[in-house]
């Protein structure tokens, strides 16, 4: 009898705290009082200018800049500074860049390639030796020249106002004082450091007290402080031909890498122009290949054929066209993405309606394809950071910059006070005809992108979505929730996403069983079971579905608006 009791009791607890939980569901889809079912807060709204970054105090230092009358590129430069010191798990003057400008004055998109090249003296004969399939994230063999200082007085040169010294400036105050290490950061510093500790000069410079700094504790860089200093006082030099260089070159000589001097003197970045695809009105703008961009563009031009938005947002259709969409592009990157100074990338053909129409007929609508093959266009033929920033003369800049995975290398020259990327990792080691396949002196594949719409020949969106493969998809998915759905920029990024793995890959891996999907827990379960029974494979794991930015121009308004999402420790602001 008390047992009995007792269940009923218990069943009818569990009925009340069952509508609880739904009613709490039903107010947290509700939003506040603006009806916007995934916004986590307000698009910041400013008239003078904007900055949306992934640390709040590299966007008050943009917002600083802005104000003292530098431009939106000056503005991004210093907080790329800022953020390599203080988000070293994702970038740094070690790392590569990638930017797109818009200005105003000749009304058009400015696109740079800041990324660096293999080193000479690593050649092929040195993989082979050692019976190499592949390049090891850490270690000597993934490391190429860092681009992204090069990359900011190119920038500067064309677009800057502000004298480098004084953009630079907040980075060095903030290093040799300290800075108190944010909650997202610190868990990603945690989990970086183990395998790069014995690296040399590594733990010395990033593992003060023997372990990485915890969330509110204070830290340090003065030797990056004395080198971002130097780099202000004396230009790009004294980074490519200069101490930086011959740092660098001493310390490769001793400790077996193979980066030189005449690695760092023969570094350019390439100014190119951006290249598009319409949607729907819009003209979505991305970067051509050494880079993913066009994956994007790819994905958008099958989705086009499709109408989304009768399908409704994250229903098990919609989302199955996306997934079906991302593993075609995602093939055709495998093949043909690479340095274009090395291969002869179809870009146009891959881009073009015609052959999107092509591809879209090998989607079943209702069945996951287990392995797509790679298209013949010619014939129809990794961790990163993402800024956006715009200035009150309405020049806006998309700019995205890397270590590629965690901290790079792990590599640190003596009293420099950063890390070398390992994005040399991310060569085509065993099969010759790739076109990602490694030579000295190459660009290898690169995953960071930055991303810009236009409406009508203007401004409209700066934006992108740091997190290796997972930034095609998620421009993808913002483009979608903008222009199908209509959604704000605030609660374009906060939407739930879907992020799909195990797709062939430029370094030579092959999809065969259909690949991962990862959802985050806003997806209904109703559209999960809906997904598994056409054949998905769903994971759930915690994060990893990217970091998003934005600034979009209302023309009608003539205001910016801004929006940083909660994935990350990032902040808009605006003046």
């Amino acid at each position: 009898m008390y047992i009995a009791e007792w269940n009923e009791g218990a069943v009818m607890w569990a009925k009340i705290l069952l509508c609880v939980l739904i009613l709490a569901q039903a107010a947290l889809a509700g939003d506040r009082l603006t009806g916007r079912p995934f916004a986590t807060r307000s698009a910041v709204i400013a008239r003078n200018g904007a900055a949306a970054t992934s640390q709040p105090l590299a966007t008050q230092v943009a917002i600083d800049i802005l104000k003292k009358g530098g431009s939106a590129v000056d503005a991004a430069i210093a907080a790329n500074a800022v953020l390599g010191l203080m988000e070293p798990t994702g970038n740094g003057i070690g790392g590569d860049l990638f930017a797109i400008v818009w200005n105003q004055s000749d009304q058009r998109l400015h696109g740079l390639n800041a990324s660096g090249r293999s080193p000479y003296s690593l050649t092929l004969e040195e993989f082979r030796k050692r019976n190499m399939q592949r390049i090891p994230t850490v270690g000597p063999f993934s490391l190429s020249v860092p681009g992204a200082v090069d990359g900011w007085f190119e920038l500067h040169r064309k677009f800057g106002r502000l004298p480098m010294k004084e953009l630079v400036a907040p980075a060095v105050e903030y290093a040799r004082d300290g800075f108190p290490v944010s909650e997202v950061i610190a868990y990603y510093w945690a989990g970086g450091v183990g395998a790069r500790k014995d690296q040399p000069n590594f733990a010395k410079t990033f593992m003060p007290d023997g372990r990485a700094p915890r969330e509110g504790e204070i830290f340090r860089n003065p030797d990056l402080a004395d080198t971002l200093e130097a780099i202000g006082r004396q230009g790009r030099d004294y980074f490519y031909k200069g101490k930086v260089a011959e740092v660098i070159d001493q310390f490769c000589k001793r400790e077996g890498c193979f980066l030189t001097k005449k690695d760092l003197a023969d570094h350019t970045s390439t100014w190119i122009d951006p290249v598009s695809a319409s949607y729907r009105g819009y003209e979505v703008w991305e970067l051509p290949p050494n880079g993913q961009g066009i994956a994007a563009l790819q994905m958008l031009n099958i989705l086009e054929g499709y109408d989304l938005a009768s399908l409704g947002h994250n229903s098990a259709t919609y989302l199955h066209l996306l997934i079906e969409a991302k593993k075609l592009a995602f093939e055709d990157r495998a093949r043909f993405y690479a340095d274009m100074d090395f291969s002869d990338v179809p870009v146009r053909e891959l881009i073009s309606k015609e052959y999107a129409e092509y591809r879209r007929r090998l989607i079943d609508p209702h069945r996951a394809a287990r392995r797509y093959p790679t298209g013949d266009p010619v014939l129809q033929d990794g961790d990163t950071i993402y800024l956006a920033v715009a200035d009150k003369d309405r020049n806006m800049v998309s700019l995205i910059q890397s270590n590629f995975s965690g901290f790079g290398t792990g590599w640190v020259p003596d009293g420099l006070g950063f890390s070398i990327q390992n994005r040399g990792q991310l060569f085509h080691l065993t099969d010759e005809s790739h076109a990602n396949f490694y030579a000295p002196h190459k660009r290898p594949f690169h995953t960071i992108i930055p991303a810009f719409v236009t409406k009508d020949g203007k401004p409209f969106l700066s934006f992108g979505v740091m997190g290796g493969d997972m930034q095609p998809q998620g421009h993808t998915q913002i483009v979608c929730n903008i222009i199908d759905f209509g959604m704000g920029v605030q609660e374009a990024g906060d939407a739930p996403r879907f992020r799909h793995s195990g797709s062939s890959s430029p370094t030579g891996s092959v999809m065969t069983d259909g690949g991962n999907v990862r959802l985050e827990s806003g997806v209904a379960p109703e559209v999960q079971r809906e997904l598994v029974k056409m054949g998905h494979r769903l994971r759930f794991v915690v994060g990893g579905f990217g970091g998003y930015q934005a600034i979009l121009y209302d023309a009608e308004n003539d205001v910016f608006r801004a929006a940083s999402e909660s994935r990350k420790d990032g902040m808009a602001a605006g003046y």
